[in-house]
């Protein structure tokens, strides 16, 4: 059984959905350190004047967790903001109005907290494309050891996985000495964006799933899994 493991992030981007479709179960990683200014806030719109961050707005104190991350609530109008580029820069895409349909619903209700706004933006991806993949959060787990790769393994076994898919950045900073004797395999996940027509020139990878979906519609998880060999 093949596990995934990684943050919340909002309106991911294509390979986090890829990742999510190759593992049996994908777990939710919110017991660690929000940290600021990176994809688990915010994340990109591609505009006529290139990429575009939409942000959520946080209150950010130094060292909490994920799951303790609170929407700042003096800025309101960010989920109307939100709704506003979407419209602006996708409303002339094929399939804007099947995307905005699912995404009015989640920006229209009231969040208090980051980490279920993030899911909640995750599960409208997997179900317009199809995705079925269990989600887990971290915390409802059995604690995990503060190390991050005994973290990680923990939840491995918690789950009976017998292999971990790990990031293609994992290498990097993984021990994987601890891993050798875990009796879990350690897989790399290898992402190749899958190349469509965007509007405002030439193709530009990387933006939110949003794009893909705007672009291709239902075509999303097919196109997505044909360019990576599957």
């Amino acid at each position: 059984m093949i596990i995934s493991i990684h943050q919340p992030q909002y309106l991911p981007w294509a390979g986090y959905l890829d990742k999510i479709d190759q593992a049996d179960i994908f777990i939710l990683l919110d017991t660690v350190q929000f940290k600021k200014s990176e994809w688990q806030n915010r994340n990109r719109f591609k505009t006529a004047q290139g990429p575009s961050w939409v942000t959520v707005p946080v209150i950010h104190d130094f060292g909490q967790l994920l799951s303790e991350t609170v929407i700042d609530p003096h800025q309101e109008s960010w989920s109307r903001k939100h709704q506003q580029a979407l419209r602006t820069h996708y409303g002339s895409a094929p399939h804007y109005s099947w995307v905005t349909e699912y995404l009015d619903r989640i920006w229209e209700k009231g969040w208090e907290r980051l980490a279920p706004l993030n899911r909640a933006t995750l599960e409208v991806f997997m179900e317009l494309m199809g995705i079925d993949t269990p989600l887990l959060w971290a915390s409802e787990m059995d604690p995990a050891p503060e190390h991050p790769d005994e973290r990680l393994i923990s939840l491995c076994r918690q789950t009976g996985a017998d292999t971990y898919l790990a990031g293609s950045a994992g290498p990097e900073y993984m021990e994987m000495e601890r891993w050798h004797g875990s009796g879990i395999e350690v897989c790399i996940h290898d992402f190749t964006h899958p190349v469509y027509t965007q509007p405002f020139g030439d193709f530009l990878p990387a933006m939110s799933t949003v794009d893909l979906l705007c672009n291709c519609g239902p075509d999303a998880l097919a196109l997505m899994r044909a360019a990576n060999g599957r």
